[in-house]
């Protein structure tokens, strides 16, 4: 994502070859990184990305999927699914009165409006009126329209809730319309300490625009550079992520950072995939959980007279497993 104040996004660094994966319907670019072109110049033959693709169940997902597949109860439309599953603790099933503000024993907000590396155009505020429960046991994030501007949320657990290594699972049914960044992320505990990218960013899942997109990756320092180097995927779901919710995951062991969405793994990132390897491997320490939708700026582009507003994402649940 990318997105601290003091960070910016990395234009991307040309295509690459698609493929369709038999039964799922869905086209993936396979996990690459992204760097200055000189350093890529000189070291990008000597590179092999780690990763898996959609279409492949994660090793350690217990009561995953079968391969290929995706778990219907995740893709339901209907909210408010049970978010107990053996072996993991839930951290918010967001139950309450509609309109209350989430637990603030649980949740922290970001506010203002900087930009956020990336030029974006919302405010983001701790009002309910940008994020709240529902009344039926759900999160809602709502990017508003304001006179000529945009408010929003960004939710964390800055201070509240980190973890190392384990799984992280979060049930969202994403917004779809022009202009619109929703976003499941995380960034190092020691952000106030060290900067971006020395914290390191996970992201767990982002979508753009209408939503017939999905991107996942992290982002980590690389040498001789205040920006970071970036080993990401990206591909086109067999229907918008906003149609349905979806259970999106990111699981960490030493050495290893695994994103997927329901039952299948979408990328696996290790210290071999990163230029200076081990040296500029920060992932092995805690993180906190981020929640937003961004509007405008630069990734992914204005927003027009079609974009939706309220436009809304909604969380059904989020819980953990520590390892």
């Amino acid at each position: 994502m990318s997105r601290h104040a003091a960070s910016s996004r990395e234009s991307g660094a040309g295509t690459v070859e698609v493929s369709r994966l038999p039964g799922t319907g869905l086209i993936v670019e396979p996990p690459r990184r992204r760097w200055p072109s000189v350093l890529a110049f000189l070291i990008v033959l000597g590179l092999v990305v780690t990763g898996t693709v959609y279409g492949m169940t994660h090793r350690s997902d217990p009561g995953g999927t079968a391969q290929g597949t995706v778990d219907a109860t995740s893709t339901s439309s209907a909210s408010n699914t049970s978010a107990t599953k053996p072996g993991f603790t839930v951290y918010d099933d967001f139950s309450g009165t509609a309109g209350d503000a989430v637990a603030d024993g649980r949740w922290s907000h970001d506010v203002g409006q900087t930009g956020w590396g990336n030029n974006e155009k919302q405010d983001y505020t701790d009002s309910t009126e940008n994020s709240s429960l529902d009344g039926d046991g759900n999160m809602v994030i709502k990017a508003m329209r304001n006179g000529d501007g945009y408010t929003s949320a960004r939710v964390t657990t800055k201070d509240k809730f980190e973890f190392t290594y384990g799984r992280i699972e979060a049930r969202i049914k994403m917004p779809a319309g022009a202009g619109l960044h929703p976003a499941f992320w995380m960034l190092g505990t020691d952000l106030d300490s060290v900067g971006w990218p020395l914290s390191g960013e996970i992201d767990v899942m982002e979508t753009l625009n209408q939503a017939d997109q999905y991107h996942t990756g992290i982002h980590a320092p690389q040498p001789d550079s205040l920006t970071s180097q970036k080993v990401d995927a990206g591909g086109i779901p067999p229907e918008p992520l906003s149609e349905n919710f979806h259970t999106y995951w990111v699981e960490r062991s030493p050495g290893r950072v695994t994103t997927g969405i329901d039952g299948t793994t979408l990328a696996t990132v290790t210290p071999d995939d990163l230029i200076g390897g081990d040296d500029y491997w920060v992932f092995d320490k805690p993180f906190f959980l981020l929640f937003n939708v961004a509007v405008a700026g630069d990734w992914p582009g204005p927003t027009d007279n079609s974009t939706p507003f309220p436009a809304t994402m909604t969380v059904d649940w989020v819980r953990y497993r520590a390892d």
